[in-house]
């Protein structure tokens, strides 16, 4: 156990005190003492939401597994369908649209 002797003080404004519990709300930490430590020593707190990349793995999954299945009907048959290719180019253009939503929003951290 870390036996924490040194105290540091400062001052806020009622608004700023609320800003500073909005944001230790808004990243799940509940201790004030645990949340100053965290932002003085890390430089800040990121909270990054992963449901943009389980969408991007599950379309990943989805186009791996068509490509692959095209591929199989391509050498057995020696052809492909148009349908199939404009399918596979759908689903690239929705994962290529949802990595450049999350570089945005890492864009936007800064």
């Amino acid at each position: 156990m870390i036996n924490r002797t040194c105290k540091v003080f400062f001052r806020a404004t009622p608004e700023e005190l609320e800003r500073i519990y909005a944001k230790m709300e808004s990243v799940g930490i509940r201790n004030l003492s645990a949340y100053l430590r965290k932002i003085v020593l890390r430089g800040f707190v990121i909270e990054i939401d992963m449901s943009d990349f389980k969408d991007i793995q599950r379309l990943l999954s989805i186009e791996s597994n068509n490509l692959n299945q095209y591929a199989r009907r391509a050498n057995e048959t020696g052809s492909i369908y148009k349908a199939d290719i404009e399918s596979l180019q759908r689903s690239h253009k929705e994962l290529i649209r949802l990595m450049g939503s999350i570089l945005d929003k890492f864009n936007d951290m800064y």
